[in-house]
């Protein structure tokens, strides 16, 4: 089953809404409770990020099986420049009004790979970023 949501950028109101509905879709299909938590705080922490850095939004596009929960996030931003030092614990470019929103701590991609299974991202500098989460269920 593939669902899709779009993500939209600088309004931290909506910032959860794709990881929520993500988590009702796992609830019904009575994914384990450890498996969801893990999955929604890595979509969630995905789903800030382009909030918060792309302009222009973003997608993400949940395809969960029996066996497993992969979500693509993708977004059209600035890219990071070095992903190495991105996952760095406390790492951020976010800009002084995300922070003063009390985001942007450089958590979010620590947090992200603490709550998957296997992540890949991809990005660069003017390029886009895109996030894959993978949960084996």
């Amino acid at each position: 089953m593939k669902f899709e949501f779009d993500i939209a950028d600088g309004d931290f109101t909506k910032a959860g809404t794709a990881s929520s509905q993500v988590k009702h879709i796992l609830k019904q299909l009575n994914v384990d409770s450890k498996i969801i938590k893990k999955t929604t705080v890595a979509i969630y922490e995905a789903e800030v990020n382009v909030v918060a850095h792309a302009i222009g939004g973003g997608k993400l596009v949940a395809d969960i099986n029996l066996e497993r929960i992969v979500v693509e996030v993708r977004d059209e931003g600035p890219g990071i420049e070095d992903i190495a030092q991105a996952m760095e614990e406390g790492f951020s470019t976010a800009s002084a009004q995300v922070i003063s929103m009390g985001f942007g701590a450089g958590m979010g991609l620590p947090n992200m790979r603490r709550n998957t299974d296997k992540l890949e991202i991809t990005s660069g500098p003017e390029e886009g970023t895109r996030v894959v989460i993978t949960n084996f269920i």
